[in-house]
């Protein structure tokens, strides 16, 4: 009866972990929607919904320490509520960096553009395809799609560094143009973060499948 009521609450976890996941996402998406079709009000909403991460992240974070005091679990069981008190905080950091992206864009939006907008709905749609990759190793304890979502990271970190050339060209080559290019490299940034993050999922996978610590990616 008790292994039976531990799967139960395991299987509750990974749903829950699997919908602040799907907000992530949508918040990720929708901040860069906002910032592409000049849409404020879209942005305000991804700042309003980051209260809900922020909620969907600490009942997460009490169910898992509910588990780990009330059903003492072990081996397989104990490294996956681990894994997923570990995941919590990084979903709800990449919501924040969505959130980011949406302060971004509304100060933005009142502005000229300028540039062409190309690359950065290039680059969350990496950041969120790895993202919802992560996710479904991470439910179906695939590593090997972990380490291959890993290897993206490296798409996201190109298009980063080009973007950032970019930018500081025309900041030198038009001043005027500095407030808007400034913000827009830390909207690059903000992506380049969250691909950073989506790694971070991905090894904590690995480490749910194999029981191995692969090395961390870098935080700033």
């Amino acid at each position: 009866m008790e292994h039976r009521i531990i799967d139960q609450q395991l299987d509750l976890l990974r749903d829950k972990i699997l919908l602040l996941g799907g907000a992530t996402e949508a918040a990720v998406n929708r901040a860069m929607q906002a910032l592409v079709e000049r849409d404020s009000e879209l942005a305000k909403k991804v700042l309003d919904e980051d209260k809900i991460i922020d909620q969907m992240e600490l009942e997460i974070d009490q169910m898992s320490i509910e588990i780990l005091a009330l059903q003492q679990p072990a081996a397989h069981d104990l490294r996956f509520v681990i894994s997923v008190a570990k995941i919590t905080p990084i979903l709800e950091r990449i919501a924040d960096h969505a959130s980011s992206i949406a302060d971004a864009a509304i100060v933005l939006n009142n502005e000229p553009q300028i540039k062409n907008y190309v690359d950065f709905p290039i680059m969350a749609k990496t950041a969120a395809e790895m993202l919802r990759s992560a996710l479904d190793a991470f439910t179906s304890e695939d590593s090997q799609l972990s380490r291959e979502v890993i290897k993206r990271d490296k798409e996201i970190d190109s298009s980063y560094k080009r973007v950032f050339n970019e930018l500081l060209e025309m900041m030198i080559d038009n001043p005027q143009s500095t407030t808007g290019a400034a913000h827009l490299l830390f909207v690059a940034k903000h992506l380049e973060r969250i691909g950073d993050y989506v790694k971070d999922i991905c090894e904590l996978n690995v480490y749910l499948t194999e029981a191995a610590f692969i090395k961390h990616s870098k935080h700033s």
